[in-house]
């Protein structure tokens, strides 16, 4: 599918419009770290995309954990309103590139601006690229992705995973929110790696300290 040419850049972009997503872009706008949140990832080699954005079936998901998950979810996206979250419920990464240092991230050979170069001094290391164009990012949270679904997008990235998946990951800019190794996991699991993941991004955009959290954050049930 073609792309028009608009070009955004941003520390972060999101995948996934659901719960793990608005988790994770809250806990990034608390630390001062922009992000965009596209729907989802039609995924390579996948002939259906992958649905991130709707509640899928969880093995444990019993009346409680639902209630408690989409209390969750509403307060969240009263916080995604009030902040002005950067979230775009009908927009789908068509593909992921990530960029080396001979990928012409400027959009263009003659721009003058070194490839993948942001205004922080940091090298942005991924491509998201949309309908309506491309998003350029330092890191990218993947949501609803099966590791056998991660271990072959790495595949198609030339990055071989081995035993530590995470830690390839990781490596590349790339984490996870909302993946559990057998089942579903739980609105009390999905918003401690949202914060796992809101703090390692955080750190790496500011390295010197991090600034003060804004007010509104969802605290971890007990």
């Amino acid at each position: 599918m073609p792309v028009s040419g608009g070009i955004e850049r941003t520390s972060t972009v999101v995948i996934g419009t659901g719960l793990s997503g608005l988790a994770v872009a809250s806990e990034l706008r608390r630390r001062g770290v922009s992000a965009i949140v596209v729907d989802g990832l039609d995924l390579l080699g996948s002939g259906n995309p992958a649905n991130t954005s709707s509640l899928q079936r969880c093995d444990a998901a019993d009346a409680g954990t639902l209630r408690e998950r989409n209390e969750i979810l509403r307060h969240l996206r009263n916080y995604a309103a009030s902040h002005e979250l950067d979230i775009r419920n009908n927009v789908r990464a068509l593909r992921l590139d990530h960029l080396d240092a001979d990928y012409p991230a400027d959009g263009g050979p003659d721009s003058g601006e070194a490839p993948g170069h942001t205004q922080g001094g940091q090298t942005q290391q991924w491509a998201v690229i949309t309908p309506g164009g491309i998003l350029y990012a330092d890191h990218l949270v993947l949501t609803r992705c099966a590791h056998s679904q991660l271990r072959r997008m790495l595949a198609d990235l030339g990055v071989a995973a081995g035993q530590n998946l995470m830690a390839a990951m990781h490596a590349l800019g790339m984490y996870l929110v909302g993946v559990g190794e057998l089942i579903t996991p739980t609105p009390k699991e999905v918003l401690r790696q949202a914060k796992l993941v809101g703090q390692a991004i955080s750190a790496k955009v500011n390295p010197g300290g991090m600034p003060a959290l804004l007010p509104g954050g969802l605290a971890l049930p007990a």
